[in-house]
């Protein structure tokens, strides 16, 4: 043979064992497994949940806290447009249109109107129950009427009235408070820092010696309760405050009343009346008799 050939041979044998090679290995083929069904099918398949719609998202019956949004909604506007001085009463479907809320389900709508606005402290139903208006604190319209309602709380002790119940009840709350500005007195509750508003009686005004402002602002009472007050003064000798204040009523015993028994005539032997009488003078005459 050719040496030729023979180096050439060796040569590509050389090649062949530096080159790598991957084999293929034969796929083994595997039993097929028995048909399935479709009911059990169905029942391998996982839950899906419904798809969400944006248009159809609040027509659906809707949870709790998106009723009371859309209640919270309403609630809202009927108080702003009763402070613009719009008052007259709505219907239901009057309020979602005005409130942009006419996409909601009909289960919504059926508990504003026969539950929620029935039932809710600041909204007022009409006689009929298909009309819905804003229910003020107090009905008061003007300044008139602020002034009036101011009085009588004066008159009749019951204090002030906070401004933000005035706000929210009177139309147009700001222009009305600066026309009467004089007229109202603005005391701020050191408690929460609300403002609370009084009547300005003019009457009332009076000027006070400045010696009786030392003297009353000298006298602490803030720690002391109504019995030390009384105490402090009947040591001073000063006794006329003791006819003023609150008297506790003192319940009165009642006498049990002395009455004579009265002898009460059989009624059952009225027809022996005479037999009786009978009776009762043969006793006493045969006790007065000696018997030997």
């Amino acid at each position: 043979m050719d040496p030729a050939l023979l180096r050439e041979r060796e040569a590509f044998k050389k090649r062949a064992m530096a080159t790598p090679t991957i084999e293929k290995k034969t796929k083994t083929e595997r039993p097929l497994p028995p048909p399935v069904s479709d009911e059990s099918k169905r029942r391998m398949r996982p839950p899906t949940a419904p798809k969400l719609d944006a248009t159809t998202y609040k027509t659906m019956s809707g949870s709790s806290q998106y009723r009371f949004g859309v209640l919270a909604k309403i609630v809202k506007f009927m108080r702003t447009r009763h402070q613009d001085g719009d008052d007259h009463p709505l219907t239901i479907e009057e309020i979602l249109d005005e409130t942009n809320q006419l996409d909601i389900g009909q289960s919504v709508k059926n508990w504003l109107s026969g539950e929620a606005l029935n039932n809710n402290p600041k909204i007022e139903a009409s006689p009929c129950g298909t009309k819905f208006s804003f229910k003020p604190v107090y009905k008061i319209k003007d300044g008139k009427a602020l002034m009036r309602l101011l009085k009588q709380h004066d008159l009749k002790g019951l204090g002030g009235i906070l401004l933000e119940d005035v706000q929210e009840s009177l139309p147009h709350c700001e222009k009305v408070l600066k026309n009467r500005a004089a007229e109202i007195l603005f005391i701020i509750r050191p408690i929460d820092k609300k403002k609370i508003l009084f009547y300005n009686d003019r009457t009332a005004n009076f000027s006070v010696d400045d010696e009786f402002q030392k003297l009353w602002r000298s006298a602490t009472v803030d720690a002391m309760d109504d019995a030390k007050i009384d105490e402090y003064l009947e040591k001073q000798g000063i006794r006329s405050m003791q006819d003023h204040g609150l008297k506790k009523p003192v319940p009165k015993r009642k006498k049990a009343a002395n009455k004579k028994r009265q002898f009460k005539k059989p009624r059952d032997n009225e027809h022996l009346a005479d037999v009786l009488e009978t009776y009762e003078d043969n006793t006493l005459t045969l006790k007065g008799v000696n018997p030997t």
